[in-house]
């Protein structure tokens, strides 16, 4: 027979780890699974500047201190991945790749969301070989050359930013004439000469039989083409939710977040939904924490 935990977290980023966090103090038997590490999104954040009182600290390193500190309290948190969750009697079972099968009365869904697409011809084949999704872990291979990022965000221009510092010439591509990016962010980007706007434009190809060598850029206004020598590309145009396995157990909008109040309660008793998975206007480290702290509350009133 499986292990029976009070509670399983699915996800350790900021929003299960918190959780994980005030589960224990809640006198829970906790249990988070994270497939790549706790700290979720964070371990590619270069520097966080907006969770209050450590501005400035790693992603990594935030994400460190939350494990550590939902370990200390006894949580026990495996690197796995869920395939899938089924529900038996008044038990659910939460199925891993490679911990075989965990029981429990409430399960907690912090999955989180994953970068997008272009959906450009060749994208997955060249990725890690030119194509990355990810500017402060990949960032390092491409000092002193020429590199693209694709997006108008503040997750864009905040790799562009990122990557000026150690590239000779970094191109921000955006499909629109203005960027989508927060004001304070769009204004640190005067006065930094290596950074190159091209606006009204959609990447259309790839070259580089090996590894990506130029895209094809196309101006989408003049139907013009010109192709952009570059040796990286870093895609920054959103983000999807990673909520495929609960597709038809909990109710979702057309996106895929899951619909779920400030409380954190889905549609089914006993499974709440945090952090980026759940629908919500601003997603932050900040909202994420919060997420995890009211889901555990509602799941204690709940019991």
């Amino acid at each position: 027979m499986s292990e029976l935990y009070d509670v399983i977290i699915i996800g350790a980023g900021p929003a299960g780890l918190t959780a994980a966090i005030y589960g224990m103090r809640g006198g829970l038997k906790v249990l988070a699974i994270e497939p790549a590490g706790p700290g979720g999104q964070m371990l590619q954040t270069y520097a966080v500047d907006n969770y209050p009182g450590l501005p400035g600290i790693s992603g990594t390193e935030l994400g460190e201190k939350m494990r550590d500190h939902a370990v200390s309290l006894g949580a026990t948190i495996i690197q796995d991945q869920v395939l899938d969750v089924r529900f038996e009697d008044f038990k659910k079972i939460v199925m891993t790749a490679e911990n075989g099968e965990f029981e429990t009365s409430n399960i907690i869904i912090a999955t989180g969301a994953r970068h997008a697409k272009l959906g450009v011809a060749r994208e997955d084949e060249l990725a890690g070989m030119g194509v990355s999704y990810c500017a402060t872990c990949d960032g390092a291979f491409y000092q002193g050359s020429d590199v693209a990022v694709v997006g108008g965000g503040d997750v864009a221009v905040e790799d562009a930013l990122f990557l000026a510092r150690s590239c000779a010439n970094v191109y921000l591509i955006h499909r629109r004439d203005s960027l989508r990016a927060a004001k304070g962010v769009k204004n640190q980007l005067k006065g930094v000469e290596n950074i190159h706007i091209i606006w009204d434009s959609v990447v259309e190809e790839l070259v580089g039989e090996f590894e990506l060598e130029s895209i094809k850029v196309r101006n989408i206004k003049k139907n013009e083409t010109m192709e952009l020598p570059v040796e990286g590309m870093f895609v920054a145009v959103g983000i999807n939710p990673s909520t495929d396995i609960f597709t038809g157990i909990v109710e979702m909008d057309e996106k895929g977040y899951i619909i779920a109040g400030e409380d954190c309660r889905t549609s089914v008793p006993g499974i709440y939904a945090i952090g980026d998975a759940r629908k919500k206007p601003l997603r932050q480290i900040v909202t994420a924490v919060a997420d995890g702290a009211n889901a555990i509350e509602s799941l204690l009133h709940d019991k």
